[in-house]
This record gives C-alpha cells, structure tokens and sequence, in this order.
C-alpha cells in the first residue's frame, strides 16, 4: 500500500457507524459526537484512500460497490480485535495443550481430585497429566510442569509458593479402639500399641522418621504409600501417622492425639522458572493456588470440634 492508501483505523470507525446506521445523524448519535465530525471523518478518509465509499442519496448514505468490499473486510477486522481483545482479557482464553502435574498419592486422595475438576470444567481444551510418584520429578527436566506436594522448603530452580503448613497426627479406626479398650483416646501410650509403619521408600519422610524414634516395638505391618498405611489403618490392624488431610477426610478412622509437630511439611506448588510465564501453567498455578488456599484449615490439621472426640 502506498502511504495515500494507509488506513486511519479511528476514521474507519465512523465509516463503520454511517454504514450501520445509514445516515450521519444516526451514526453521530451512536457514537456521541455531531455530524459535522462525521461529515469530515468520512470525507477525509474517502480521500486518502482515493475511493468513493458512499452515495449520498435522498434516502441516505449508501454503500458504494467499493464501500461494501472495505466493509466486510473492516468487519471482519473488528471482530477479529474484539476477539483479541476478548481472549486477552481472559474472559474467553481457550487454554489448550497438556499440562503435566507432579503430586503425592495422599493429596489425590484427598483435596486435589475436586479441584481438578473444577479446573476442567473451565478449561476443558487442557489435558491434565497426573503422576503421583512420590519421587520428586525433576521439573528442571520437564517430568512435569507443575508440582504440588509437601516439603522441607522450596527447591532451587523452582518458583512457586508455599500455601499452608501441613499438620500429621496419629489415626485409628472405631473397631481398633473398642478392641484395644481404648474408650478416652487421650490416654493411649503408643508404645503399647500395635503400629502400621512405613517401608523403605518412605524411610526418609518426616512420619517415618518420628515412627522410628517414638516406637519401641517393630511395626505390624509396612507400606510404602501412606495412602496403603490409610487403608491398613482404617481394617483396624493398627494406628499409623497421616497428613491430617487424609486421615481427617476418611470416614473409618479417628484422629489419636494433637497433630505432632515434629511431622508437620510445607505444601509447596511449584514450577520451572522457565516456564511460569506459559498460560496454561499460570492459569493453573493460580487456579489451584487459590483453591488449595481455602482448604488451609484442613491442611493445617484444625478440626471442627465434632470431629476431634
């Protein structure tokens, strides 16, 4: 295009309103200045693009066969900024691709699934991939884009923030205690009791950690996921430690005890540097950030007082 051709897009706008409304009294009062405004606008414009858009009939102004093709072309070009500007905001932002998320089996068995589904529902072109290997995945490496799991602190490389402390008690099941005697819970000596302990692959948690220093007698049973110990727990073999997100949400069991302080984590939701700025791992972080932060009392072990017998 030469530079007499160059389109003024804000006359385009009073092009666009005369040929909606078909006369220029019309489109001023749509767009809120007078006539003469628009008189000079379309002029203007028709005379650096050297075409004749309009006739100017008794009846009004009317396209010209060249003023239809500009038309439909403007109009598209409108709807195409107002679709931008539309997605920009966010209001219709079609997040699509996979995103990867790195999780412990606990928090997927508890709080997480719902606020996946909530996720989904507003962003369904976005295929969740969930591993919940309680190795942390690299997410230097892009294992995954996305963590959300208990820690010590914040591993290097990685942003994200810390959304709640995460309180662990002791758990039995109803039968358990009836069986064992145990009307008042508060009197209970652990180191008589029967204890479902963690294997190998968890020998380095917090929980096991405590179990190893508080318990004198062996385990009765080993597991190697807390989800397993929960399951253990709640048959009545014996009483086990969980993060009271778990334990408090699963019906067969009840909390023994305060929360121990020694076991309480972090909750972090954490992701690669590099990849934060990404839409759907942003969206998703702040989606899930928040959500996760309204279950702070849970994760932090309060419980509402029917609960905590």
């Amino acid at each position: 295009m030469h530079s007499h051709h160059r389109i003024d897009w804000e006359d385009l706008r009073f092009v666009l309103a005369v040929a909606e409304a078909n006369s220029l009294a019309a489109a001023a009062r749509v767009l809120g200045v007078n006539h003469t405004t628009v008189l000079r606008r379309v002029g203007s414009f028709e005379q650096k693009l050297g075409v004749r858009l309009f006739d100017r009939l008794p009846s009004g102004y009317t396209l010209t066969a060249g003023g239809e093709e500009l038309l439909a072309v403007a109009r598209q070009m409108a709807e195409t900024v107002t679709e931008l500007e539309r997605r920009l905001t966010g209001q219709d932002l079609r997040l699509e691709g996979s995103l990867r998320i790195t999780t412990t089996d606990t928090l997927m068995a508890s709080i997480l699934p719902s606020i996946l589904a909530a996720f989904q529902q507003r962003h369904p072109g976005v295929l969740l991939e969930v591993s919940t290997s309680n190795a942390l995945a690299n997410l230097s490496h892009r294992d995954a884009d996305v963590a959300i799991r208990p820690a010590v602190d914040s591993p290097d490389a990685l942003v994200g923030r810390r959304i709640a402390s995460v309180a662990f008690a002791v758990y039995a099941s109803p039968a358990y205690l009836r069986e064992r005697g145990l009307a008042s819970i508060e009197k209970i000596n652990y180191a008589n009791e029967r204890w479902i302990g963690l294997g190998d692959a968890l020998a380095s948690t917090s929980v096991a950690r405590w179990m190893r220093a508080t318990l004198s007698s062996p385990a009765v049973l080993l597991c190697d996921s807390l989800v397993t110990a929960r399951e253990a727990a709640a048959a009545g073999i014996g009483l086990t430690a969980l993060p009271c997100y778990l334990g408090d949400t699963t019906a067969g069991l009840v909390r023994v005890g305060p929360p121990v302080v020694e076991m309480t984590r972090e909750l972090w939701l954490l992701t690669h540097e590099d990849l934060r700025r990404t839409a759907r791992v942003s969206a998703f972080s702040e989606f899930a950030g928040q959500a996760l932060a309204k279950q702070r009392p849970l994760l932090e072990g309060h419980l509402p007082l029917e609960r905590s017998r």
